[in-house]
């Protein structure tokens, strides 16, 4: 038995100056984006090289609110505001804007530019996507697998497909296409994340994962019942509340004079498929007809009730860093992440200011963990071999169990008199605990800690490469910008 009494899980810091004090940040594909405090401008820095040199620099077409980069594709998509309207812009080929006066096309979703403006030689040149919606866009993520977009809006969800038209044989263009609405009933969320086909939705004190698969045949019965029209259920309802008026009770939406609290809850697998919350699916691609097969199936539903004992008011008790995290074993990871296929094992992640879930999805649907944070957090990040989270002085580190979890899917007689691996029931423990000054952000995969002063600067932590005995894979953290990245443990 080998006892680890201290462990440092970053290889080294790096500082990285920007020109203007940081609003937004975000990472991907070896950049770090930095968007300035009036939010018209985004600053990419390269982490890979010493230094971190700046690549490009470029203008918003808004006020950007939210910002989500996607390794397949290399694309950017912001929510922007201007004219007090919101709107959805995707950023493709931004590194073209790492030359002088490069050109910048803008276009709509769909409309592509052919015919005798792309004759000749290819235009190297940025492109803004306009992406046109019912309802304002209030969140969005990438499917870090295939690059679709989700979109998350008041009353429903939209699905965006990412496409790569070719326009000639010397050019391509990535284009999206619209190809679901999920419609929600009864729920707006506040964060959504997308994953080989994995949904998850979250609102304040509720965490919904759905994941859309072959429509299996219902029964008859079944059938008829899903044809009832929308009215006629609405109506038995009332007719019920009238009832239990007319007996001298009154329903509980009728209770004015009360404030009901939501009891916690835990629905996994097919019990989820009660948690209330209704999906209608509307397929709007070129595709439709032959996905119309597909239906949404519930796989976990979490109700959290407000808790007076956890040293948080009310106001303050509220679900954060919502992620879906896939993985591969070493078998087939090459080879499915290329042509899409389906990861070894799919893991959710969120979190309350004092304690974090992670949960299995494929399989058994079964909480693998619970993590109780020493004080409040206010962001989380979830990798293969750490969770990193940060409070309001601290960077902190703590185990997972993903890879015991994956190696035991893939070999559930890997436990041996010449192998074994940890019981994914293990407790997760803390590594490290990093002090900072006001730390405000935390993102992924290069983890992004953004410190309130000094006012005009951002530092980025870049780590330096050590040769580890086990590999890990990059994760940075910027403070005030600062990046780490993780160093292998050996005991």
């Amino acid at each position: 038995m080998v006892h680890v009494y201290n462990c440092h899980p970053f290889a080294s810091q790096h500082i990285v100056a920007a020109e203007q004090e940081p609003g937004l940040v975000c990472c991907g594909g070896g950049a770090l984006f930095v968007v300035s405090a009036g939010g018209c401008k985004i600053e990419a820095y390269e982490l890979q090289r010493e230094g971190c040199p700046l690549i490009c620099r470029f203008s918003s077409m808004g006020s950007v609110l939210s910002l989500r980069h996607s390794a397949v594709g290399d694309y950017l998509v912001t929510i922007e505001e201007k004219n007090k309207a919101t709107y959805l812009r995707a950023y493709t080929n931004w590194r073209y804007q790492a030359a002088e006066k490069t050109r910048v096309g803008v276009r709509l979703l769909g409309h592509l530019l052919r015919g005798s403006s792309f004759r000749g030689a290819p235009k190297e040149q940025m492109e803004i996507i306009e992406i046109p919606l019912f309802e304002p866009p209030l969140c969005m993520a990438c499917c870090s697998l295939t690059g679709d977009l989700l979109v998350g809006c008041a009353k429903s969800l939209v699905v965006f497909s990412l496409k790569r038209q070719t326009l000639s044989e010397q050019l391509s263009v990535l284009d999206f296409e619209r190809v679901l609405i999920l419609h929600i009933q009864g729920w707006s969320p506040s964060q959504v994340a997308f994953c080989a086909g994995y949904i998850a939705l979250q609102t304040e004190l509720e965490v919904l994962v759905v994941k859309l698969t072959p429509r299996q045949k219902s029964s008859p019965a079944a059938e008829e019942h899903a044809l009832l029209p929308e009215d006629i259920m609405t109506e038995t309802s009332i007719d019920e509340d009238a009832e239990m008026t007319k007996d001298g009770f009154s329903p509980l939406h009728a209770q004015e004079d009360f404030f009901l609290f939501p009891k916690h809850q835990e629905m996994l697998g097919n019990e989820a498929q009660e948690c209330g919350v209704s999906l209608v699916l509307e397929w709007t691609g070129m595709e439709a007809e032959s996905r119309g097969d597909m239906s949404p199936v519930y796989v976990l539903f979490r109700r959290f009730a407000p808790d007076f004992f956890q040293g948080c008011s009310v106001e303050e008790t509220r679900l954060h860093s919502l992620q879906l995290h896939p993985m591969f074993t070493g078998k087939q990871e090459e080879a499915s992440i290329s042509k899409g296929g389906e990861p070894t094992c799919m893991f959710v992640f969120f979190s309350l200011p004092n304690t974090g879930y992670m949960y299995s999805l494929k399989n058994t649907v079964e909480l693998v963990s619970t993590y109780q944070y020493p004080e409040k957090t206010h962001q989380a990040v979830l990798s293969d071999q750490f969770l990193y989270i940060i409070t309001r002085n601290a960077l902190q580190c703590f185990t997972v169990r993903c890879s015991a979890v994956a190696a035991r899917v893939d070999d559930p007689y890997i436990d041996t008199t010449m192998k074994a691996c940890p019981p994914i029931t293990m407790e997760v423990c803390a590594l490290r605990i990093q002090l900072f000054i006001g730390c405000l952000t935390l993102t992924a995969p290069v983890s992004v800690c953004m410190c309130s002063v000094p006012p005009n600067w951002t530092g980025v932590h870049k780590p330096s490469s050590p040769t580890p005995t086990t590999s890990y894979r990059t994760t940075n953290c910027l403070c005030g910008g600062r990046s780490f990245s993780p160093r292998s443990v050996t005991g």
